[in-house]
C-alpha cells in the first residue's frame, strides 16, 4: 500500500526503509510474513512524522494548489447526496464534461489534510475550525405522512398530529416535542413510536405508511409535489441547522471548485423558488441555540 502511494516497488521501499534503519542506527519495523509493523522505537517516532507530514500539507494548501484539476471530489451527507444533490449532478456533468466528479456521501467532517477532498457540504452552523463555510442552503421543518396514512387516520389539525404514530430522525434539531411547542400544540403527552437516525431513514418510515414524519423540506419537497407524501398543517419550523459549502480557504481559488460553487448555489436558489413555502403557511423561528453543528 505504502509503495503504491509512493508510485515505487515494494522492492524500492523495503531498500529505503532499511538505508533510514541504518543511517539512524535503530530497527523501526518487524518484518514478518506478509506483515509489517512497527517496533517501539518507531510507534515513538510516529506522531513526529505525522506532524510534519501535516505541516506541509498545510503549506501546500495554503498556496491552493490543485492536484488533480480534472477530478472534483465532494464530501456531504448521504441523505443529501441521496435526496438532494445527485439527481441533479447530471446538470452540472453538462456544463464541465472537462471534470470526473467523485461524491462521497460521509457523515462526519473530512481531514482535508488527509483526503483528497475538495469540499465539503454539511448540515450544521457553518463554524468549522480551519474552515471557510459558504451558506449554502436554510432549511425548514414540517410534518408529513403516506396519504394512505391520512386515510385511516384523520388529521385535521396539528392536535390530531399528536394523537398518531410519530416519526422522528435521532439529530439534534429534529425533536417532535419542541417543534410541536413552537407551532402552539401542548406536547405533554407526545411519545415518539418510531426514531432513525437519518432523515432518509425518517423519508422511507413515511414512504413506508408507519406513521408521522417530521421531516426537513430540503429532502421531502420532491416526494410533497410527486404526491408520495403529504404535508400537514399550516406551520412550519425554521431549522436551528442549514447546508453550509465548507473547505480551506484557499481551495475556493480552485478553478472547479469555484464553477462548482456557482453551480450549486444557483440550483440551490432554483429549488427555493421551485418549492416554495406554501401560500397560508406561516413560519415560526427555531428558538435553539445549538453549540455543535449536526452532521
Amino acid at each position: 500500500m505504502a509503495a503504491e502511494r509512493l508510485f515505487i516497488t515494494p522492492a524500492a521501499m523495503s531498500q529505503q526503509i532499511r538505508i533510514l534503519e541504518d543511517k539512524l542506527d535503530v530497527k523501526l519495523f518487524e518484518r514478518n510474513h506478509r506483515q509489517v509493523s512497527l517496533t517501539e522505537a518507531g510507534r515513538q517516532l510516529l506522531p513526529y512524522v505525522q506532524t510534519s507530514f501535516n505541516a506541509i500539507q498545510d503549506g501546500l494548501n495554503q498556496l491552493g494548489q490543485d492536484p488533480d484539476p480534472s477530478k472534483l471530489a465532494i464530501s456531504t451527507l448521504p441523505s443529501f447526496a441521496q435526496q438532494w444533490l445527485v439527481p441533479r449532478l447530471g446538470k452540472f456533468s453538462k456544463v464541465a464534461p472537462d471534470l470526473s466528479i467523485l461524491t462521497m456521501p460521509l457523515d462526519g467532517l473530512v481531514d482535508f489534510r488527509s483526503e483528497p477532498i475538495d469540499l465539503c457540504i454539511r448540515f450544521g452552523l457553518g463554524n468549522y475550525q480551519g474552515l471557510h463555510s459558504e451558506l449554502l442552503l436554510r432549511d425548514r421543518l414540517y410534518p408529513v405522512c403516506h396519504p394512505l396514512y391520512l386515510e385511516s387516520h384523520p388529521i385535521e389539525t396539528l392536535s390530531d398530529v399528536a394523537k398518531y404514530d410519530l416519526i422522528e430522525d435521532a439529530r439534534p434539531d429534529m425533536n417532535w416535542h419542541y417543534w410541536l411547542e413552537l407551532a402552539g400544540v401542548s406536547s405533554s403527552r407526545v411519545k415518539p413510536s418510531l426514531s432513525y437516525s437519518g432523515v432518509h431513514l425518517v423519508l422511507e418510515g413515511a414512504l413506508a405508511v408507519q406513521g408521522v414524519a417530521l421531516v426537513r423540506h430540503s429532502v421531502a419537497a420532491k416526494y410533497i409535489k410527486q404526491g408520495l407524501l403529504v404535508q400537514l398543517g399550516d406551520v412550519e419550523v425554521e431549522s436551528a441547522f442549514h447546508y453550509f459549502l465548507c473547505a480551506p480557504e484557499p481551495y475556493y481559488k480552485r478553478d472547479k471548485v469555484q464553477r462548482f460553487v456557482k453551480w450549486i448555489k444557483d440550483e440551490a436558489e432554483q429549488f427555493l423558488e421551485d418549492h416554495p413555502m406554501p401560500e397560508g403557511n406561516r413560519l415560526v423561528y427555531s428558538e435553539i441555540k445549538p453549540t455543535t453543528s449536526s452532521c
